[in-house]
């Protein structure tokens, strides 16, 4: 049973890493931190698949270990490195050209989702993933109009954060 169990562990995993890796990428600064809270994050995840009810959506449970894992890091964490690193295989563009504008714009969008906090970040983050508020509200613990008076106020702060450093 427990091998059926790591199995369906590993499938969940490896059908929604993308999840994981998003909430590595808003969270840390370059690949070795990255790969070090993807881990982390895979870890507890495991820790506490076995309470993972079915009461939501896999993903929406994965949502909120990896935000809980990643805030609690941060948290901990007092480095704070400038620069950002992204795997350029993650993006298919034709034209070098196009990539290197896409990237810009890519690098300058989290750069300035980096300004936000913690929970604002995770917020952000459920929203540029296109979920639906009742999911958002359900992965961050909070009523639905809650989540959507958040989102609207987080989009002006990170208009003007990202007018203020164009």
């Amino acid at each position: 049973m427990k091998k059926n169990t790591e199995l369906e562990f590993s499938a969940l995993i490896e059908s929604n890493q993308g999840i994981i890796h998003k909430v590595c990428r808003l969270y840390t600064n370059n690949d070795e931190d990255s790969q070090d809270l993807f881990q982390e994050i895979v870890l507890q995840l495991w820790k506490s698949y076995k309470t993972f009810k079915g009461h939501s959506k896999f993903t929406t449970w994965m949502y909120r270990v990896a935000l809980n894992t990643a805030i609690t890091l941060f948290r901990k964490s007092s480095k704070r490195i400038e620069t950002q690193e992204i795997d350029h295989s993650l993006y298919k563009i034709s034209d070098d050209n196009d990539f290197s504008i896409k990237q810009e714009q890519i690098n300058f969008l989290y750069e300035s989702i980096k300004k936000l906090s913690e929970i604002e970040r995770a917020i952000i983050l459920l929203y540029l993933e296109d979920l639906p508020y009742k999911e958002i509200s359900e992965t961050l613990g909070i009523t639905e109009v809650n989540a959507r008076v958040k989102i609207n106020r987080i989009k002006v702060k990170l208009k003007d954060i990202m007018s203020k450093n164009e």
